[in-house]
């Protein structure tokens, strides 16, 4: 599978430094401005396959500045502009340590913890007598630690962050009320395309005036999970899988094919027909997600564009 974007190396004017995370790659500028340029590589288990994921990057940042601008009335962010299908740029901030998970069912992590005995989750009750995907009574927020250099994010409890100091206490306060407000936004704008959110991550930063922005990526499917809303309640009735939308397809068959991301592990092959077939995948979660048709970018040659793209927005 040719033409997908995994690695950068450009030298923008006026550029700082770059920091690689798992799916993005962070060039800061002078005057304290980012330029984020989503790659195509396809993170599980906190492990970056193999092989890259065709437009899986033009996807996400689409998503994510689409997300954005729909919630930017309740919370500030970080954007100010989309040079290239795959690049968004902004304000540099610092990142908080935490990422604010917060989650309205019982599934994907929550649920396989909940199956091993556990009624817990970072410190918040989770009822007895819930099966997978069901309803939480409310929505609950379940804080992990950011991973660093490919280190599997932790669970943390509200109380563990606030006495490590990881968070200020009044901080910590605005990052939860910010979460609520956006799981609610983005609950709504699920309800109106027939989906559900199910659970997603918000990562916040604050700017070096002080001010607490949201930053990174917003209700896509790599940080989100959606189901369908349309036969929701018969499957649970019946006990039936739910019909979701996010990459928990591809976790589900790394799961079947022996891989977790446990040591010792081995990352299955991931065969062309595979790849090709997660890109119609995301492909479909994109226009689940926006209600809006995918127009492909010209991946001819992914790093000149965008390199020529982000020249033209500075103004070179």
């Amino acid at each position: 599978m040719g033409n997908t974007i995994t690695d950068t190396n450009f030298n923008f004017p006026g550029q700082k430094n770059v920091y690689k995370g798992k799916v993005r790659e962070v060039y800061r500028l002078e005057n304290d401005i980012l330029v984020m340029v989503a790659t195509d590589r396809l993170s599980a288990f906190d492990v970056v396959m193999p092989k890259g994921i065709p437009y899986k990057g033009q996807i996400l940042n689409q998503i994510a500045t689409k997300m954005m601008a729909a919630t930017a009335d309740i919370v500030p962010n970080w954007l100010l502009a989309t040079p290239d299908p795959n690049v968004a740029v902004g304000h540099a901030c610092e990142p908080f340590k935490v990422e604010m998970v917060i989650r309205g069912y019982l599934s994907g992590h929550a649920a396989r913890e909940y199956v091993a005995g556990k009624r817990t989750l970072c410190g918040v009750a989770m009822p007895d007598g819930m099966r997978e995907n069901d309803k939480f009574p409310r929505p609950i927020i379940t804080p992990a630690t950011k991973a660093e250099h490919g280190d599997h994010d932790e669970d943390i409890s509200k109380e563990n962050i606030l006495k490590r100091g990881i968070v200020s206490e009044a901080d910590y306060g605005v990052l939860e009320n910010y979460t609520k407000a956006l799981f609610q936004r983005g609950t709504e704008i699920a309800a109106d395309r027939g989906l559900i959110l199910v659970d997603t991550k918000y990562e916040f930063g604050k700017t070096k005036e002080g001010k607490i922005v949201l930053i990174d990526e917003i209700h896509t499917p790599d940080s989100s999970r959606y189901f369908y809303a349309q036969g929701y309640r018969e499957r649970q009735d019946k006990g039936e899988s739910q019909k979701q939308l996010s990459k928990e397809f591809v976790r589900q068959w790394l799961i079947a094919n022996g891989f977790q991301g446990l040591e010792g592990q081995t990352v299955p092959v991931m065969s062309d027909e595979y790849v090709a077939s997660v890109s119609e995948r995301y492909i479909e979660l994109y226009e689940n997600i926006t209600g809006e048709s995918f127009v492909k970018a010209d991946i001819s040659n992914i790093q000149e564009r965008i390199e020529r793209n982000v020249l033209k927005y500075l103004g070179l």
